[in-house]
């Protein structure tokens, strides 16, 4: 599906598994329906398309010279170092959630989202927004425990806890966020 991204365009997205599902589905028990979307350029995805006819992304550990390797690992031997290529990124990214439902008894529709610049992450951090918006929410939820904020006995999810505190805390840390209303659709992907 296309989606037009603020402060990016319009961008070709792919429905796929991502673990926050689980989470979300487990304490939101409200929640009808959740999908998680992203996006990849053709070339990152031609690429994909080769390793995987040709064997790299498996797990399976083959025989080369006497040896059992597993294609995936000696994959990653061979590609550089992720961090490495932080400098020359490039570009902005959006993340955020579209959320639809009834309020007031009224269809509603909202898009929250961010968005970072690469090349000011670098500036600031020297890894690029992918790592930094990865990272960001994390320190924010150490900084809240810290604080006795958020606290409890035990283990827990983000999504057990007041978001508030998370969202105002959030741009004193560099992830600045968006809402946007949007016309609600009743659920229907061809408009996401």
């Amino acid at each position: 599906k296309e989606f037009d991204f603020p402060q990016i365009g319009k961008r070709r997205m792919y429905l796929l598994y991502h673990e926050e599902l689980e989470s979300l589905v487990k304490y939101i028990p409200e929640l009808k329906r959740i999908r998680f979307w992203m996006t990849f350029s053709d070339k990152y995805l031609t690429y994909l398309n080769v390793f995987q006819s040709v064997g790299l992304t498996s797990i399976k550990p083959v025989e080369y010279e006497g040896h059992q390797i597993i294609p995936l690992k000696f994959l990653q031997k061979l590609l550089p170092d992720p961090g490495s290529l932080a400098r020359t990124y490039t570009g902005k990214t959006c993340i955020g959630c579209l959320v639809e439902g009834v309020k007031d008894n009224k269809p509603k529709r909202y898009f929250i989202y961010n968005i970072c610049d690469h090349q000011q992450c670098y500036k600031e951090v020297e890894a690029q927004a992918v790592s930094y918006t990865a990272g960001v929410p994390p320190v924010v939820g150490a900084v809240l425990m810290s604080r006795k904020i958020w606290n409890g006995k035990g283990v827990f999810n983000v999504e057990q806890f007041d978001p508030e505190p998370f969202l105002k805390l959030l741009p004193e840390y560099g992830l600045d966020w968006i809402v946007e209303e949007r016309t609600p659709t009743n659920g229907e992907i061809e408009n996401v």
